[in-house]
C-alpha cells in the first residue's frame, strides 16, 4: 500500500516513539471489548491497511466459517510495527510491506507458514514471488498485492503527453503538478528514467536524480503531496499528479466528465514498487482460522472480487484475471518493470542528505 520509506533494517526509534504513543493512546476500544468477551475458535483477528480489504470480502468470509473478523487498521509501516512492539500481539493476521516482512523474519516474530494447509498457492504469480527477494519461497508471507504509484493526466487539460517520468520537466504545466511528498518515490522515480536502480547506493547515481529532480522537475511543481494530491486533482487545480491510482479515481468516482478525461499510467521506464503480504503473527490464538483466510483471499473468484473493489490489476493470482468484472486502472504487465524499494542500509543516508538538505532545504 502507500508507504513511509524504510528507516534502514534499524527501525528510526524517535519515529517508532512517537507513533507508539499515538497508537497507544488510540488503541482500538473494538478490538479490546471483542477479545474480552470472544473465543478463540469465533473471531479471527486482522491488522490491516486502511481501506484494503473489501467489506464484502470480510462478509462472505464471516457467514461460510460461522466466525467473526475484527479488522483493525494502520496508516504506515511504522504504525503497524510500533504497535506490536508495544505488545499488541493479540492478532491473528497483519499485512507488512516486504521491508517489514524482512524485519519481523530477522526478529523472529512470524509464524512459518506451513503450506500444506494452503489450497491456493498455485495461483500466486511466480513473478510476484521473483520480485519477493526477502521471501521468495513464501516461508513467512503469502502476497496480497503488488502496486506502484503512477501518473494521473487530465486529459482535456493536457491532450498531447508523453507516458514517461518526463511529463514533470514539462515548463508549460508549471504551477499544475505535484508529487508525492515521499524521499524514496521520487528519487526513485527519477532514478528510473535515469536507467539506475531504485535501490542504487552509487553517490554519483544519487546526486544526478537530486539534480534531475531539483533542476528539471522540481521548478514546475506546485508542490511535494501525499495526502491531497486526488481532491487537488479532482477540483482541477492539479492537472498532472503522481499517485496511486486508487485515491484519484476514488475523488472523481461521481464526476463523469473527469473520469472520461483522466488517463493513468505507470512509466515504462519503471520505478518504485511495493508488495504487501499476509503474515501469521508468532503465538497466534486461532491458527486454523487464519491459515482458511488466507487461502480464502487466493480464491480466484475473491481475489477477482477485492481488486476490482479498487481498481486494481489481479497483480498476484493470476487465475483472478479472467474473473474480474471490470477493466483495471492499470495491468501487471504494466508494473513488470518496477523494483521493490529495499533497506538501503547506510546508503540511506545519501537520500536524507538530497531530499532534506537539497530538495526540500527551506520548505
Amino acid at each position: 500500500m502507500k508507504k513511509i520509506p524504510v528507516l534502514g533494517a534499524a527501525v528510526n526509534m524517535t519515529l517508532i516513539i512517537l507513533v507508539l504513543l499515538a497508537t497507544l493512546c488510540g488503541c482500538s476500544k473494538k478490538t479490546d471489548s471483542a477479545r474480552a468477551s470472544g473465543t478463540a475458535s469465533t473471531r479471527l483477528y486482522i491488522y490491516n491497511w486502511t481501506y484494503y480489504t473489501p467489506d464484502s470480502v470480510i462478509e462472505k468470509f464471516e457467514k461460510e466459517y460461522g466466525v467473526e473478523v475484527i479488522y483493525d487498521e494502520f496508516a504506515s509501516n511504522e504504525e503497524m510495527y510500533a504497535k506490536l512492539q508495544a505488545g499488541g500481539t493479540g492478532y491473528d493476521i497483519i499485512f507488512p510491506s516486504g521491508d517489514y516482512v524482512s524485519i519481523m523474519i530477522d526478529q523472529n516474530i512470524l509464524e512459518k507458514i506451513d503450506k500444506s494447509k494452503l489450497s491456493n498457492l498455485g495461483n500466486i504469480d511466480p513473478l510476484v514471488l521473483q520480485k519477493a527477494a526477502y521471501d521468495p519461497a513464501m516461508d513467512y508471507s503469502i502476497p496480497y498485492y503488488w502496486g506502484a504509484a503512477g501518473i494521473a493526466v487530465n486529459t482535456a487539460k493536457v491532450p498531447d503527453f508523453e507516458r514517461s517520468w518526463s511529463i514533470f520537466g514539462r515548463s508549460d504545466l508549471k504551477g499544475r503538478m505535484t508529487m508525492l511528498d515521499d524521499m524514496r518515490e521520487v528519487l526513485g522515480d527519477a532514478l528510473a528514467y535515469l536507467g539506475y536502480s531504485v535501490n542504487t547506493s552509487n553517490p554519483g547515481e544519487i546526486a544526478l536524480a537530486r539534480d534531475l529532480v531539483n533542476n528539471s522537475w522540481k521548478p514546475n511543481l506546485t508542490k511535494f503531496d501525499a495526502e491531497a494530491f486526488g481532491k487537488g486533482y479532482a477540483n482541477g487545480d492539479f492537472w498532472v499528479v503522481q499517485g496511486y491510482a486508487e485515491v484519484v479515481y476514488e475523488e472523481i468516482a461521481d464526476n463523469a466528465e473527469m473520469l472520461k478525461n483522466t488517463a493513468f499510467f505507470i512509466p515504462p521506464e519503471g520505478g518504485p514498487a511495493y508488495i504487501d503480504s499476509m503474515c501469521i503473527l508468532k503465538g497466534a490464538k486461532n491458527l486454523d482460522l487464519a491459515y482458511k483466510f488466507i487461502d480464502f483471499i487466493h480464491r480466484p473468484e475473491i481475489y477477482a472480487e477485492f481488486t476490482d473493489a479498487f481498481g486494481f490489476p489481479a497483480t498476484a493470482n493470476i487465475p483472478a484475471r479472467d474473473l474480474k468484472a471490470d477493466e483495471p486502472l492499470y495491468t501487471a504487465e504494466d508494473i513488470a518493470n518496477t523494483e521493490l524499494k529495499d533497506d538501503v542500509g547506510e546508503a540511506l543516508e545519501l537520500y536524507n542528505d538530497a531530499w532534506f538538505n537539497s530538495i526540500r532545504v527551506g520548505e
